[in-house]
């Protein structure tokens, strides 16, 4: 089955090159002007991933991004910028997108980061029922987390970056290493994204005081354990 692509842009040039470009390479692409339009396009006809603008007229890419990871977790979003500062790729990731890339872009970058993102999305299952350590837990197959009783729901790289942690507990993981497993392209030495990830996921997994587990090494990368 072909894999649907939504891409939600106010440029025409933008989602002209993205629909025959992504066309040729095989996926269905649906294209939406404004953030009402690319949610209801995904309410009809549901994507495998999600490339969303940031400056949209009307909502912006920011609350259609909140909107449709509210629906889902697990879809894959892949935020376009025109701004390059930091503060603003931070906002994105934080709204829940899973990654983002800075206009003007190389077709074949983005394709790279799409294929990326499908790939997470669509591995065989693992051979594992549920990973733990201490109090904190993880289901495979349903991809949620616990911490003690309570339950974490976790977006798509979340959860991928929770299960390199909790297949290697007690082990210092190098940024490169987390970079390709989690994300599994070279990301040209930029780990800003991997830094809001593992503040995004701590948040989650301390929300009521509990424990901290995910600890940085400085200089080196993450580590899971008990104590600092």
């Amino acid at each position: 089955m072909k894999e649907r692509i939504l891409v939600v842009d106010d440029d025409s040039s933008i989602t002209g090159v993205l629909r025959r470009g992504l066309g040729y390479e095989g996926y269905i692409v649906d294209v939406a002007s404004t953030g009402r339009e690319g949610l209801e396009t995904a309410r009809v006809r549901p994507p495998h991933l999600v490339i969303l603008d940031v400056m949209l007229p009307g909502m912006d890419g920011l609350e259609v991004c909140r909107r449709l990871r509210s629906v889902d977790q697990r879809l894959p979003i892949l935020m376009l910028t025109a701004k390059d500062a930091v503060s603003d790729q931070v906002v994105g990731l934080e709204t829940g997108a899973d990654d983002y890339i800075v206009k003007p872009f190389v077709f074949e970058v983005l394709l790279a980061r799409v294929r990326a993102l499908l790939r997470r999305q669509q591995s065989e299952p693992d051979v594992e029922e549920a990973l733990s350590y201490q109090d904190l837990g993880l289901d495979i197959a349903s991809r949620v987390a616990r911490r003690g009783e309570r339950e974490i729901e976790l977006t798509t790289t979340e959860y991928e970056l929770l299960r390199l942690f909790m297949s290697n507990p007690q082990r210092v993981l190098t940024r490169d290493l987390i970079m390709e497993k989690v994300w599994g392209y070279d990301f040209e030495g930029n780990h800003n994204i991997l830094e809001v990830y593992v503040r995004y996921l701590r948040n989650k997994l301390e929300e009521r005081g509990e424990k901290r587990l995910i600890h940085t090494v400085r200089g080196a990368g993450y580590v899971l354990r008990d104590r600092e």
